[in-house]
């Protein structure tokens, strides 16, 4: 008789048989590969250090050049990016951060990573989406609008935001995730022009997610399968790149209206500060503006198969 296959066992099996540095749920693996990728990319002159002529054997700061920025010994230094944050104050990591040009979401996952919340091993709870912002997105229906959570999980929409980016309704409710989309969906290469830019977005909103929530099984699900399916996603995970989602400009290229230029803006939910409300426009006058009243007129029913 044979055996049926368990995808969520498939997916931690492959996560497990990862190198344990692409393990990503692991809080002190995170640690020392965040500091060491953030390391390597900063030359002595970036902090205002000289230039000497003998050979680096590895590219970026040196561990003790580092270590002389930020004001600390090198020992602890030492032990920092070796995974040990746990009797680090905030004062030192701060320095650290500063010394590595952290940005601001950079400095935040930092703090997670060398910090992490006594969080028991089993998943989040499921996020729900108030009613009353429900009823928001269905009246400003004119504009693609939709609620996004933990993992990259796409909550709820608007009829026109699965006009624009495809009929997020008729997806398993697994698959309403711009990781499994992105990666997984051959029709996200051409949607997104741009893909290595939404690509990259997405890993970097899973990067952070894991340094909020290490133990969650779910995300080990998720990033195990993506490791395994896809060689574009093992690559960008490995560069240890941290970003959330903000505002910018975006080109789509739409199997129906071709290519449109939207910009967006991305608003935290207050009462959850693991939910966001992304929020699409085009320039007013624009052929891109024309482009998406007539995606608002098709609704969800907007095809979205190329020939």
């Amino acid at each position: 008789m044979a055996t049926r296959s368990n995808p969520r066992a498939d997916s931690q099996a492959a996560l497990s048989a990862l190198p344990k540095e692409e393990q990503p749920l692991d809080s002190r693996a995170e640690l020392s590969e965040f500091l060491r990728s953030r390391r390597a990319r900063l030359k002595p002159a970036d902090v205002g250090l000289p230039e000497y002529g003998r050979r680096r054997r590895v590219p970026g700061l040196r561990r003790e050049e580092l270590a002389q920025v930020a004001g600390v010994s090198m020992a602890y230094y030492t032990r920092l990016e070796q995974g040990n944050g746990r009797n680090v104050s905030i004062e030192v990591l701060n320095a650290i951060s500063a010394a590595l040009r952290l940005s601001e979401t950079e400095h935040a996952h930092l703090l997670h990573l060398a910090k992490p919340t006594r969080q028991g091993k089993t998943a989040a709870p499921v996020q729900r989406v108030r009613p009353t912002l429900l009823k928001m997105l269905a009246a400003i229906d004119a504009v693609p609008a939709y609620v996004w959570g933990r993992r990259t999980e796409v909550l709820a929409w608007n009829r026109t935001a699965s006009a624009l980016f495809g009929d997020w309704g008729a997806r398993e409710p697994r698959d309403r995730n711009w990781a499994r989309i992105v990666f997984l969906d051959p029709d996200a290469r051409r949607l997104f022009p741009n893909w290595e830019a939404k690509a990259a977005d997405v890993v970097g909103q899973l990067r952070f997610d894991a340094g909020r929530h290490p133990n969650d099984p779910l995300l080990a699900e998720l990033v195990g399968e993506l490791a395994v399916k896809s060689d574009d996603f093992r690559a960008m995970w490995a560069a240890h790149d941290v970003k959330r989602k903000t505002h910018d400009t975006m080109q789509i290229m739409h199997p129906l209206v071709g290519e449109l230029t939207v910009h967006y803006e991305t608003f935290t939910l207050p009462d959850d500060q693991e939910q966001a409300l992304s929020v699409y426009h085009t320039e007013p006058g624009s052929a891109s503006e024309e482009a998406l009243r007539l995606l608002a007129s098709w609704g969800a029913d907007a095809p979205h198969n190329w020939p």
